[in-house]
């Protein structure tokens, strides 16, 4: 597999774009709030959603769409979640019918999502005009305006595209992503949009996501809250060429495989952003049981507000480590539990054997002071491995949420 640049369009016969609509009442004028995704031909579709019991109406409008498994495009607007708000469901319905006028499609053939404040009603009428535009600024360059369009609390873009060999055909995989704060397993305030050129069928495409997505973005916490516009969807067009992907074969693998690096890297990318974050928290835990049990170990860690405390003041607090293993209600052997940190600045164990080692807290300071730190945990009961990702816990993410929607 190769990285290359391109972002969202990068795979063939995909073009982006984003401007300034002004959804939100006083929102700078230099930042992009409406995003639009077109594939030039028909597509398999496939998505997965926030469990969050309170879905906004885009989610719901969406589901309808891609009832077929087929779609063409992806029109996201932040500023506003859509949710919880007067006339959420028509908004979300109009924002396609006035994104199918102005390029030619049907409204049935977009993907729509919003991001936001949830509760206030959506300013449609500046979409509807900013539509025009929006279309005309298409093109293979358009990722990067796109990818600022859906943030609202990220500090960066988030969007990666990579390249990968299938049946000696040349297949792209780009995407887009946001999220930043109300982040927690089970999908966060997080949108995700990911596009190929891999011909592949609606079933594989939904077989190849939903597994993907449970080992990356369901294994990102931010602050242990699970958002109500959570989205993820990848539409996949064919032009690679490639034998049309519809067996779990050597094909639907290396697509699988490819689809797992890319959004392990947006996943990343999420936890590195995290509201107030000055460091980015992975927590690997190995000799696990089983994979589930290591993941259900490593998100009880990642997740917890003293470890993440912790992290912030660059304090080897190990005991909280283990504290937050111990109320899991994953299945391990205090006494086999073996603990280290690590980061560029080196490693340094802590706990053998679920007990205290003799370490220098200048060096272990060092390393946990790092824009990315890892925990490492190994239970030696099995072959179970699992990663998850966080951030520290800061000043900042109060002063951020504080005021929020005011």
């Amino acid at each position: 597999m190769k990285e290359i640049n391109g972002g969202v369009a990068a795979p063939k016969g995909f073009t982006a774009s984003g401007v300034h609509a002004g959804i939100k009442e006083g929102s700078s004028p230099d930042k992009n709030d409406l995003a639009l995704i077109v594939s030039e031909t028909e597509c398999a579709a496939a998505a997965t959603y926030t469990l969050n019991r309170i879905k906004a109406a885009p989610l719901y409008v969406t589901m309808g769409h891609l009832e077929n498994g087929t779609a063409r495009a992806v029109i996201a607007n932040s500023g506003n979640a859509n949710a919880c708000a007067p006339y959420s469901h028509e908004y979300a319905e109009r924002t396609c019918a006035a994104a199918a006028q102005a390029t030619g499609l049907r409204p049935n053939d977009f993907v729509v999502a919003s991001t936001g404040v949830i509760g206030q009603t959506l300013n449609v009428e500046a979409i509807e005009a900013a539509l025009p535009g929006l279309v005309s600024g298409l093109g293979k360059d358009g990722s990067d305006a796109a990818a600022t369009a859906i943030m609202t609390t990220d500090t960066r873009k988030k969007e990666t595209a990579l390249q990968v060999e299938i049946g000696g055909k040349t297949v792209t995989l780009g995407a887009i992503a946001k999220g930043s704060g109300m982040i927690h397993p089970n999908m966060g305030t997080m949108l995700c949009f990911i596009t190929t050129d891999a011909a592949i069928t609606t079933e594989m495409l939904e077989d190849a996501l939903r597994d993907v997505v449970r080992r990356t973005f369901n294994r990102v916490t931010i602050d242990g809250d699970t958002s109500t516009n959570d989205m993820c969807v990848i539409l996949a067009n064919g032009l690679a060429d490639n034998e049309l992907i519809e067996w779990k074969d050597a094909g639907y693998n290396a697509f699988r495989a490819a689809l797992l690096q890319l959004c392990t890297d947006l996943a990343r990318q999420i936890a590195a952003d995290g509201e107030g974050a000055s460091r980015m928290i992975a927590c690997n835990v190995s000799g696990a049981r089983s994979e589930e049990t290591a993941e259900r170990l490593a998100k009880s860690v990642v997740g917890s507000s003293l470890v993440k405390a912790a992290m912030f003041g660059a304090d080897a607090n190990w005991g909280r480590v283990l504290c937050a293993m111990g109320y899991s209600k994953a299945p391990f052997r205090p006494e086999d539990v073996n603990c280290s940190f690590r980061s560029r600045a080196g490693v340094i164990a802590v706990c053998e054997q679920g007990e205290a080692l003799p370490f220098d807290e200048d060096a272990a300071k060092e390393i946990l002071s790092q824009d990315e730190v890892e925990i490492l945990v190994t239970l030696n009961e099995g072959d179970g491995q699992a990663e998850c990702w966080g951030c520290d816990l800061t000043y900042d993410y109060v002063k951020i949420n504080g005021d929020y929607r005011t």
